[in-house]
């Protein structure tokens, strides 16, 4: 399915153009990345009623209108008229399009899953016969869509929907007749209609044909926040003890059997990450449903996605397969943490202040699910592990009553398992000689020396996981194993080897004494957790679990890094990567070298956002008391003819301190603290607006690089880790701030003369749409620019990183490079620019019409 045909430059203009965005409620949407495969109908009540069929192919949804919906008996032929490709947002919609706009009605979610197309679907829509499978919640088995035969400048293009032959089918029931309420909330037409219904009156609008929406009263409409949705914030996670804590303090909470899932969710809004932060919103249509109904504000949830098998216990096995099986109702959430409301972080609250208000902000709600309030009991913990295990429960997570919150592994939440279970890397599968797709998994798990091998699992599948399972290792095929030994020759003899990316849920007997598991048995796979994260599971002694002293990471009020202390080292700056203060620190240790050749003596803006990027930020530029020593002050002459005291670092401490005070920017004059007024260096910063792509951006700054050559300047490329690049030159100083600004401004006014598409020399916002502004700006007295190496307040946590030219074709975006993944030890990007001597010379300024009087 990965094959596009498009050759249209917006396959969604069609949509677009059909739609009034400032009137509908439908979603504008962007063209997926391609790749998926999400099914949904939805019963549309509009001049006439009808099922629209969509279909997700190449980041689009194709999509065909059933006039009388799907029918299970093949004898029974639907017309269905093609209809223009939809954004793979639509495939949620739910609610009532306004009177006066195209399709105008309500929109029911009458069905949704994934599809499988039996054939290239590409060539079976030229061919005009598509042959797919569905696994929806209601509409499953085999089905065709065939074209009718007619003159190619039809207007309609005209299909029939026809169930295939298959065990699905079924000649005495209508299947539209048997459900007609949403599988998302459950609801009818009337009541979809009545509850997300929107009024469009054109009385006191802000001009005339201009009109503003006003929203019907409604018990899930009233009372709807406008707060912005809270960003991800990386989950805590327990450590394996072999028994239960005993003493006061503890709280005792159900292990769950699930996907963890921490849930953004303000008014209409509701996102649901993964542990390690992927977006499975989609994933969980109904439950994500179930968030925005709650009506929260600001709120971030922390808990565990699970399905319930018969016995009234969460099972992977059962969740695996609803999910696999492309249904996702019938789920629970379970939420056990409160980490934000009312848009403030609760993470340095006590557990049990959080949990209280937890369930006071679910409510009745939390007791009758499907986001149910996870309970807990206090004391005996010995007693409710027993219970659970006498259940076929999977154990019992113990927490620390008094605890704040602190993202990644730690010694305040402690979990006790009954039996033995754990994630292993796929690494390679034996061939089946009874005519299996394969006889067995080959497994490992990972340590500082990479992945050993960890025995085998053969049993626990399903037809389905077999053959799932199958297509996706074929994809990985690879000549050599990847574990350092330890495969036993009668395995590596006939071991087909994977690259190491699929990650399987198994449980198990024990490890045998080589390592290896015994008696496994495969749950499912676990595309919430990357492959390099999976380490053998090893139980730590409860005892020394809950006294030992803190790591580093964990809940310590200090740390020390290059002789720098640090106070909450585990502050976390960087809520939706999880970055501490003390990871901030250790990166600008790792990189003090050559980012002080850059800012040593030269005086700095800082932003600083001492709670994290996502809490307040202010921007510092003069001194003030509270300040480390180590921050240098420089008295400036003010065009008042005032003074102010600048701020400079001289020293790798400098850095570090810049850490402790959450520094999360660093900006540079382009003239050094001992003649600040002749600059040594030239920027141009190449901004471009949202809808122009890297490549051109790219292309403008070798361009622009072209163009100082034939001046005299040799220049090099920094991305800025947001959205463009600066285009930097030293230069020797001969000038003084007028000249240097005068030279940049002709040059960019230049481009913008030259290519007025493409370029803009103004900072206008309405002028810069669709083309690049050259900003110049930067070159004046007081104004600065991203200093090279310095991180970035953005999410993502991204950092300006000097490149050479020749590597710039191959990166993809100004934010390519993260705090977490990158060093300086590798070759200088820019070999030779602290010795470079070099000037704007009176031709070059001549040339551009620049006085030097």
């Amino acid at each position: 399915m990965a094959r596009a045909r498009s050759d249209r430059a917006d396959p969604l203009a069609v949509y677009r153009g059909k739609r009034r965005f400032d009137r509908t409620p439908e979603p504008q949407g962007n063209r997926g990345f391609g790749g998926g495969n999400l099914y949904t109908i939805q019963k549309h009540a509009a001049r006439r009623l009808h099922y629209d069929l969509r279909l997700e192919l190449d980041g689009m949804l194709l999509s065909w209108a059933v006039t009388k919906g799907p029918s299970v008996d093949p004898s029974e032929k639907r017309l269905a008229v093609r209809t223009e490709d939809h954004p793979v947002d639509y495939a949620t919609f739910e609610g009532r399009i306004p009177e006066g706009n195209y399709g105008a009605g309500t929109v029911l979610l009458w069905d949704r899953g994934t599809w499988q197309p039996l054939d290239d679907p590409h060539d079976g829509l030229e061919a005009g016969k598509l042959v797919f499978e569905l696994n929806g919640d209601r509409l499953r088995g085999r089905w065709a869509l065939v074209r009718f035969r007619g003159k190619e400048k039809a207007k309609r293009e005209n299909w029939l929907l026809i169930k295939e032959r298959d065990e699905k089918v079924d000649r005495a029931r209508d299947i539209t007749e048997r459900y007609d309420t949403s599988v998302a909330s459950g609801r009818t037409m009337d009541e979809v209609a009545a509850a997300l219904e929107a009024v469009w009156r054109s009385d006191d609008a802000s001009g005339p044909g201009k009109a503003k929406a006003t929203a019907v009263s409604s018990p899930e409409a009233k009372g709807r926040r406008d707060r912005a949705l809270p960003e991800f914030v990386k989950p805590a996670l327990a450590t394996l003890v072999d028994d239960v804590p005993k003493g006061d303090g503890w709280l005792f909470e159900v292990k769950f059997d699930g996907y963890r899932a921490v849930a953004s969710v303000s008014g209409g809004e509701a996102r649901i990450h993964t542990r390690s932060g992927l977006d499975w919103t989609r994933r969980y249509p109904a439950i994500a449903q179930a968030l925005r109904r709650l009506d929260l504000d600001g709120a971030v949830l922390d808990g565990e996605i699970v399905a319930i098998d018969q016995e009234g216990r969460s099972d992977f096995s059962t969740l695996h397969r609803v999910l696999e099986g492309g249904g996702a109702s019938g789920l629970s959430y379970f939420v056990f943490d409160l980490l934000a409301e009312g848009g403030r972080s609760l993470t340095g609250k006590p557990l049990r202040q959080r949990k209280a208000r937890l369930q006071k902000l679910l409510g009745v709600a939390g007791r009758k699910g499907p986001v149910f309030f996870t309970d807990h009991v206090e004391g005996d913990g010995a007693g409710m592990l027993a219970t659970l295990c006498r259940s076929g429960y999977e154990g019992v997570i113990a927490k620390r009553a008094d605890a704040p919150y602190r993202s990644g592994r730690g010694r305040s939440w402690l979990k006790v398992k009954c039996g033995r279970d754990q994630e292993f890397v796929i690494v390679g599968w034996s061939p089946s000689n009874a005519g299996r797709p394969f006889a067995s998994l080959l497994l490992a798990t990972g340590d500082d020396d990479g992945l050993r091998y960890a025995g085998r699992v053969g049993s626990g599948f399903s037809e389905r996981d077999l053959a799932a399972i199958a297509g996706r290792l074929r994809k990985l095929d690879r000549k050599t194993p990847s574990v350092a030994g330890g495969v036993p020759p009668a395995v590596r003899r006939e071991a087909q080897w994977v690259k190491p990316e699929l990650v399987a849920q198994i449980a198990f007997a024990e490890f045998t004494s080589d390592g290896l598991v015994r008696q496994g048995r495969f749950l499912g796979l676990r595309d919430d957790k990357p492959a390099r994260s999976v380490r053998r599971e090893r139980a730590t002694p409860v005892k020394e679990a809950a006294t030992m002293p803190k790591r580093k990471t964990d809940s310590r009020d200090e740390a020390v890094i290059g002789g720098v202390r640090l106070t909450h080292p585990d502050r976390v700056l960087y809520p939706q990567q999880g970055v501490t203060k003390q990871e901030l620190a250790a990166y600008l240790q790792r990189v003090s070298g050559r980012m002080l050749l850059h800012l040593s003596g030269r005086l700095l803006s800082l932003v600083r956002c001492p709670q994290g990027r996502a809490r307040s930020c202010f921007f510092q530029r003069h001194g003030g008391s509270g300040l480390p020593d180590v921050f240098k002050r420089l008295p400036v002459r003010q065009k008042d003819g005032g003074e102010e005291h600048y701020l400079y670092i001289d020293e790798a401490e400098g850095l570090l301190n810049a850490a402790q005070i959450g520094v999360l920017e660093l900006h540079l004059w382009g003239s050094r603290v001992d003649d600040i007024e002749r600059p040594d260096r030239l920027v141009f910063d190449l901004d471009p607006d949202p809808t122009v792509g890297f490549d051109d951006v790219k292309r403008a700054a070798t361009h622009l690089r072209d163009a100082l050559d034939a001046l005299g300047l040799q220049s090099f490329p920094l991305l800025t880790g947001g959205k463009g690049i600066h285009v930097v030159a030293p230069m020797v100083r001969r000038h003084e701030w007028p000249v240097v600004k005068a030279f940049a401004k002709a040059l960019a006014e230049r481009f913008a003369q030259d290519d007025p598409a493409r370029y803009v020399a103004t900072m206008s916002k309405a002028k810069r749409k669709g083309r690049l502004f050259i900003d110049y700006f930067r070159n004046d007295r007081g104004s600065t620019a991203i200093a090279p190496y310095s991180p970035r307040a953005r999410e993502g946590a991204a950092v300006a990183w000097p490149v050479a030219w020749k590597q710039l074709d191959k990166i993809r975006s100004a934010d390519a490079f993260r705090l977490r993944d990158v060093s300086a030890s590798g070759p200088d990007p820019w070999p030779g620019y602290g010795e470079l001597r070099q000037s704007l010379k009176a031709a070059s300024l001549r040339a551009l019409g620049v006085s030097t009087d």
